[in-house]
């Protein structure tokens, strides 16, 4: 008696399943709002779409300033669609402050570079940065350049290692399409959630959302520095190597 009531038990749960999928549709799983945003991309992938914030435009430095003295523009040379490294000038910043975003950005070395180690093109974008630092992404010449694997471009500096070494001679245009997904903080200070960086190397993943321990220092362990919005910094690292170029800055806020 109590095989056969185990039994019916049985029969009837996958009855009542059978029927629960008969009676499922596929309307049921779909959704229809929002509506995603229209968005036209560029003509390539390198072209700004028509969502995006225009860093550069080829033309001037309107939307950067001197990270050592805000109120005054930023000193670097633009020429011919490109910006140059005044070491001079030291550091150059955005105007405005953001959270998270995707970044395209191009920069090159001088084809006559010279130097070995960290002393061959040395730059960095910083994805956040403090007044005293931030999250910098590395740019140098790697290309047969032996340094620290945590220093080569692509880097997460002093952190995170490139995946692979994808660059291209000096002298070509070197391309990084970047994902900052900005740290949290708790109201004490403390981290609620890392800040995460995914970056395209020429194409190639060389970071796949990989997670910050802090700031990213020259000397000693990361730091804890609670934030909120900030700006992008391009370094001029003041290293004897001829000048760094960078074009075609543009952003989307994610």
């Amino acid at each position: 008696m109590k095989q056969f009531l185990l039994s019916f038990i049985c029969i009837a749960a996958i009855c009542s399943c059978v029927n629960a999928q008969q009676k499922a549709r596929p309307e049921d799983t779909e959704v229809w709002k929002p509506v995603p945003a229209m968005v036209t991309p560029g003509k390539t992938s390198a072209d700004a779409p028509s969502d995006a914030v225009i860093l550069f435009n080829g033309k001037d430095l309107s939307q950067w300033v001197s990270t050592s003295d805000t109120t005054k523009p930023a000193g670097w040379l633009v020429q011919k669609g490109v910006i140059t490294v005044n070491k001079k000038a030291g550091d150059i910043q955005t105007k405005a402050s953001f959270t998270d975003y995707q970044l395209h950005l191009e920069w090159k070395v001088p084809k006559n570079i010279t130097g070995k180690g960290q002393a061959r093109g040395n730059s960095g974008i910083f994805l956040a940065a403090l007044p005293d630092g931030g999250y910098e992404l590395q740019i140098i010449d790697s290309y047969h350049n032996e340094t620290y694997v945590n220093g080569q471009a692509g880097s997460l500096y002093k952190q995170h290692p490139p995946l692979v070494n994808p660059i291209r001679p000096p002298g070509e245009w070197q391309v990084y399409d970047v994902i900052w997904t900005a740290p949290r903080f708790n109201a004490d200070g403390s981290v609620k959630s890392a800040g995460k960086v995914t970056a395209f190397f020429n194409g190639v993943v060389v970071q796949n959302n990989a997670e910050l321990k802090g700031t990213t220092e020259y000397i000693g362990q990361p730091r804890t520095v609670s934030h909120g919005p900030l700006p992008i910094r391009l370094q001029a690292h003041g290293d004897p190597s001829e000048p760094i170029s960078f074009r075609n800055i543009w952003l989307r806020n994610l």
